[in-house]
C-alpha cells in the first residue's frame, strides 16, 4: 500500500515569519518539494540540505512546466516508491487564484492522498504591511477579492455587480498587466475619480514598496514608479489610513537611514 501524501502548503506571501508552524514543519521534513515563483528566497532557505526542490514556476508567457506537466509530476512523485511526504509549496494561499484546487482535484481523481495546509493570502498581508485595514468601520464593510488578469486568450472583464459597491474594499491580485482595463472598469461600475489606490509591490519582503494615488492617477502614477509585478492592488476609502498606519519598514529603506 502507497503511503505518500501530498501536501499543497501556502508559503505566504513572502515573509518567512507569516509562514504558519505547520507549514514549516512540513518544509522540515519533507522528501521533495515542488515550488513555484513567488516562494521568495528566504523561504526557500528553511528547506534542509539534502530534500529534492524541483521549480514548477509560472510567469507571463514563461512557464517552468505547463500545468498539466506538474499536475502529472505531483501524481508521479506519489505514486512512486522514493517519495512519502510530498509538499506542494505555493506562494500565498493554495485556494486563492493559485490553482491549488486544480491540482487537488487531479490528485483525488488519481485516489493518491493529499492534505490543504492554507497560508496567509496577498491581499491579507500586503496590506496590513502596507497600513491599510481591509475592513474598518464606517470606511468599509466588506472586501472582494478579484484576479485582475485572464488567460492569455480572453480579455479581462470584471463583474460590475461586485465592484459598485463603495463600502467593498477592492483587493486586486496580478493586475499590473491590466491597469488601464481595471481603471476603467472601477470607474465604469461608478466609483469617484478621486477614490484612494494602493499599489504594494512584493510586499512584505525586504524589497517591498508601497504606492499611494487614486483612480485618476494610478495608471500613469504605477509607470512612473516602475512598479513591477508581483504586486497588490488595493482600491477604496480605507486608504486612506495608510500614512496614519504605516508601520512597516523594508530593509532596503532601514538600510538607507542607518546610512543617511
Amino acid at each position: 500500500m502507497n503511503n505518500s501524501c501530498v501536501y499543497l502548503v501556502g508559503a505566504g506571501p513572502g515573509d518567512p515569519g507569516l509562514l504558519t508552524v505547520k507549514a514549516l514543519r512540513l518544509l522540515e521534513t519533507a522528501d521533495v518539494i515542488v515550488y513555484d515563483r513567488l516562494v521568495s528566497e528566504e523561504i526557500i532557505a528553511l528547506i534542509p540540505t539534502g530534500v529534492a526542490k524541483i521549480y514548477v514556476g509560472k510567469e507571463s508567457g514563461r512557464h517552468a512546466l505547463p500545468q498539466h506537466e506538474t499536475n502529472e509530476l505531483l501524481v508521479s512523485l506519489a505514486k512512486g516508491k522514493d517519495h512519502r511526504h510530498i509538499v506542494r509549496l505555493k506562494g500565498g494561499d493554495p485556494f486563492m487564484f493559485g490553482r491549488g484546487s486544480e491540482e487537488a482535484l487531479v490528485l483525488a481523481e488519481n485516489k493518491v492522498r493529499f492534505e490543504v495546509v492554507p497560508g496567509i493570502t496577498s491581499a491579507m498581508a500586503c496590506s496590513a504591511y502596507a497600513g491599510v485595514p481591509l475592513t474598518h468601520r464606517g470606511l468599509a464593510n466588506g472586501v472582494c477579492f478579484i484576479a485582475g488578469h485572464r488567460r492569455a486568450d480572453q480579455t479581462l472583464e470584471l463583474d460590475q455587480s461586485a465592484i459598485q459597491d463603495k463600502d467593498c474594499t477592492l483587493a486586486i491580485y496580478m493586475g499590473i498587466g491590466n491597469l488601464e482595463p481595471i481603471v476603467d472598469a472601477v470607474l465604469t461600475a461608478g466609483r469617484p475619480t478621486e477614490t484612494p489606490v494602493a499599489v504594494i509591490e512584493q510586499g512584505t519582503t525586504s524589497q517591498q514598496r508601497r504606492l499611494i494615488s487614486s483612480l485618476s492617477n494610478l495608471v500613469a502614477d504605477t509607470r512612473e514608479a516602475g512598479i513591477l509585478p508581483p504586486a497588490m492592488i488595493v482600491i477604496g476609502e480605507v486608504v486612506r489610513l495608510a500614512d496614519t498606519l504605516d508601520w512597516f519598514v523594508p530593509a532596503v529603506d532601514q538600510e538607507q537611514q542607518s546610512t543617511g
